[in-house]
């Protein structure tokens, strides 16, 4: 079983950053795929952005080129979301996720494990 546990959301006004970390624990990361998703209210989850489990590849979410990066500490267990530029937009619930699978991770997005969640809003 692997928990992951997200932090660093908040309020912040457009154009301001925040960075998200998502703190794994029960297994090593280094084997896992990770994505960051998100929900804004009435909406479905979504991909934001995924990496692998060597950082050798990453995809974003159009929606996102340019404003967000994905990393990730495989010796310290944990994967950051560093968004910069932030829109009204970007407003949502942002989840961190972990799969053996990068492909699966970006394709379809169905996750072996997820975190709970922690609120972006981004105010105008």
């Amino acid at each position: 079983q692997v928990q992951l546990v997200e932090s660093g959301g908040g309020l912040v006004q457009a154009g301001g950053s925040l960075r998200l970390s998502c703190a794994a624990s029960g297994r090593t990361l280094s084997s896992f795929a990770m994505g960051w998703f998100r929900r804004a209210p009435g909406t479905e989850r979504d991909i934001v952005t995924a990496i692998s489990w060597s950082s050798g590849s990453a995809y974003y979410a159009d929606s996102v080129k340019g404003r967000f990066t994905i990393s990730r500490d495989n010796a310290k267990n944990t994967v950051y979301l560093q968004m910069n530029s932030l829109k009204p937009e970007d407003t949502a619930v942002y989840y961190c996720a972990a799969d053996p699978s990068y492909q699966s991770t970006v394709v379809s997005g169905s996750m072996r494990y997820w975190g709970q969640g922690t609120q972006v809003t981004v105010s105008s």
